[in-house]
């Protein structure tokens, strides 16, 4: 019997697992073959960075709906169930129940022939018996002015959402950026790769030569030994860009939050486009939420001022009260209404002080906006400038290249005419492996160079 409960539960325990678990498997996909274009997509609506943002504007956006609930009012509803034999609280339980009798003034011991009946003490006041008492109450309180306040935290609230929408279309073009960047790494590692490759091939071929020589006594083993090592080098070199290629991808599915096995797409060369500097002030983002901040910052400075403003508000209050729950509710109703007029005259200079600080917070985000504004232009500038300096280092490096290409084929000529030794040979492939891994390097600077630009920019276009 306890085994059969035991094993019931342990049964619960796993499918409860189950139904935990496959949910989170089947949710979990694996791309291949994955465009920049797809890519990118996915990203917009899986990336959790991005989502988190989102979720920071659904936060601003009820913050926005609350600052509006205000200016409404409030209504409450109030039951209250007391039982006391407090003199004053049975008095006025009475009087709020409209039950109140001549009796429960002492009444019952007045007697004109008493003499001395004023100072006689009334026993049914002071000491009265205990009594429950049910009171069903509804409360309106609205404002009617409050200087300006609340229409401000309308406005501040509503320019808030606005920062919020500006902060997820930030976070959205950093992570574009980083995934464009992760694509365009790949394609340069590849290429590096099938550089690399044909460089293995030539020393392949070159220790075929070697071996050959060697049998025929034109070479040593030495020469064979050192095309060997050369050849282990290049494929380490092999190996380890293959493995920061997995490392791209592994920071691929991260930003994509799904598994990435490989991606597609032959990018060559980033173009870098001809951005109008005065188009790129408009779109870049930090810009957008320095103008936004100044504008919260005059909104900020008026709420402060509404505190010199007196403050109007209204309530209307409406209940019925008996000794059981719910009883004669129409029979002892009551009302109240009334309005406060509320003017603060002095608070030790606070209020003054506080608007003093608007000013200077809106003095300061106006400096901070033309601080971001030279110096977007001053990193444009500076960006542009790279990508002209590298767009020639690469025409040299591809032109370097070309020609320790052709004097490397020279050498394996003449080392086959036994002209040159295997050192001179090896050495020459040196210098292209050398070439190959610069120009891959610059490639990969100026592709980062024109990517942070189009983020500048607020570009997503490849």
């Amino acid at each position: 019997m306890l085994l059969n409960i035991f094993l019931e539960k342990v049964m619960k325990i796993v499918l409860s697992l189950i139904f935990v678990v496959l949910p989170i498997f089947a949710s979990s996909k694996i791309y291949s073959n994955l465009s920049l274009a797809q890519a990118i997509k996915i990203l917009k609506k899986d990336n959790l960075e991005i989502n988190i943002a989102k979720f920071n504007e659904k936060i601003k956006d009820f913050e926005h709906k609350i600052a509006q609930g205000y200016k409404y009012g409030k209504l409450d509803f109030v039951q209250l169930a007391l039982r006391s034999n407090d003199a004053g609280n049975v008095f006025g339980f009475k009087l709020q129940s409209r039950e109140a009798s001549f009796k429960d003034f002492g009444f019952s011991q007045f007697s004109l022939t008493n003499p001395n009946i004023l100072i006689v003490q009334p026993k049914d006041l002071n000491y009265p018996g205990v009594i429950n008492h049910f009171q069903t109450k509804l409360h309106y309180e609205v404002p009617l002015y409050t200087g300006g306040k609340l229409e401000q935290y309308d406005k501040i609230t509503s320019a808030l959402i606005k920062l919020s929408k500006l902060d997820i279309k930030k976070v959205m073009n950093e992570k574009i950026y980083q995934l464009k960047k992760s694509y365009f790494d790949i394609y340069l590692l590849d290429s590096y790769m099938k550089n690399l490759n044909i460089i293995e091939k030539n020393m392949l071929k070159l220790e075929d030569m070697a071996q050959a020589m060697i049998k025929e006594g034109y070479a040593k083993k030495v020469d064979l030994l050192e095309v060997q090592s050369k050849n282990a080098n290049v494929i380490r070199m092999i190996n380890t860009a293959t493995a920061n290629k997995k490392l791209v991808l592994h920071f691929v599915s991260f930003l994509l939050n799904s598994k990435v096995a490989s991606v597609s797409g032959n990018y060559k060369k980033v173009m870098p486009k001809t951005f109008d500097i005065d188009k790129i002030l408009a779109k870049n983002i930090d810009i957008q939420k320095a103008k936004e901040g100044i504008k919260i910052t005059n909104m900020n400075i008026k709420l402060q001022e509404s505190s010199d403003l007196p403050v109007i508000g209204t309530f209307l209050e409406y209940s019925t009260a008996d000794n059981h729950l719910f009883n004669a509710m129409n029979k002892h109703k009551s009302y109240t209404v009334g309005i406060q007029f509320k003017w603060n005259l002095f608070n030790g200079g606070v209020d003054m002080a506080t608007i003093q600080k608007a000013k200077v917070e809106n003095l300061k985000v106006k400096t901070q906006a033309m601080l971001a504004k030279r110096g977007v232009v001053l990193q444009v500038q500076k960006i542009k400038t790279e990508i002209k300096s590298m767009d020639f280092d690469i025409d040299s490096l591809e032109k370097e290249l070309e020609l320790t290409r052709t004097i490397y084929k020279n050498y394996l000529g003449r080392y086959q005419e036994k002209l040159v030794s295997i050192n001179d040979v090896i050495i020459k492939q040196s210098l292209e492996l050398e070439k190959v891994l610069k120009l891959k390097e610059v490639e990969n600077r100026r592709s980062d160079k024109i990517l942070e630009l189009e983020k500048i920019a607020n570009g997503e276009e490849i």
